[in-house]
């Protein structure tokens, strides 16, 4: 059976069989990080967008262990620049990798990368995962957008990542609506309280939400999907 790991913020690794995959390794430097670059040994990953805090360490990953980076076109090339394997992709397009299939969707959000993030890095994205024939769902940072209903509707979402940080990404109230577009049997909130700016109660989240489990998971926990 799959199994996600919430490493802090927005970082997720997955596991299935002898597959190994993490999603936006952002740990040096992140205060709630359950685990530290040097721990992680996968053969892709996953980066949602170009900003520090989900770029965060993948080159640096890819480069040690040889892990392919899976992103848009923009970002796969500059991380490639830097020596890193990639696999580019774009919005609505999916690929059948040894793991299992990956689609990129539409994420609300921006894409930079260097110091200022001027560093053009191609749009945002989410991902659809699948995995033993279980999908998970990684939205990436973004806002409640009407076509996460679409995305619901198309696919069997087992196990959803949503953020409820506010300011930079949804706030709690339209993450609950988000979960009602997107119909997942569990649902994970994550991008908040790694800094004082995205401070979030997830209880109250997970009070408000219906039709879906809500496990809230401590940096560092696991939940089998």
């Amino acid at each position: 059976m799959p199994r996600a790991t919430f490493l802090g913020h927005a970082c997720v690794a997955l596991a299935h069989e002898h597959h190994r995959l993490i999603v936006d390794p952002f740990l040096s430097g992140n205060p709630v990080a359950a685990a530290q670059p040097a721990e992680i040994d996968v053969q892709y990953i996953l980066v949602s967008h170009g900003h520090g805090d989900h770029i965060g360490d993948a080159i640096a990953i890819a480069l040690r262990t040889g892990a392919t980076i899976i992103a848009s076109f923009e970002l796969a090339t500059l991380c490639a620049g830097e020596g890193a394997k990639t696999h580019p992709m774009h919005v609505g397009g999916a690929h059948e990798f040894d793991f299992g299939r990956v689609k990129l969707t539409i994420a609300h959000h921006g894409g930079g990368h260097g110091e200022n993030a001027s560093r053009y890095t191609g749009p945002p994205v989410g991902f659809l995962v699948t995995l033993g024939g279980k999908t998970l769902y990684h939205s990436g940072d973004t806002g409640l957008f009407y076509d996460m209903k679409l995305i619901g509707e198309m696919n069997d979402i087992e196990l959803a990542f949503l953020p409820i940080g506010d300011n930079f990404t949804m706030g709690i109230n339209d993450a609950v609506k988000a979960v009602e577009f997107l119909h997942p049997r569990r649902v994970v909130p994550m991008h908040y309280d790694t800094f004082p700016i995205v401070s979030a109660d997830p209880m109250v989240f997970a009070r408000q939400v219906k039709g879906a489990e809500v496990v809230v998971l401590k940096p560092g926990a696991s939940v089998e999907f």
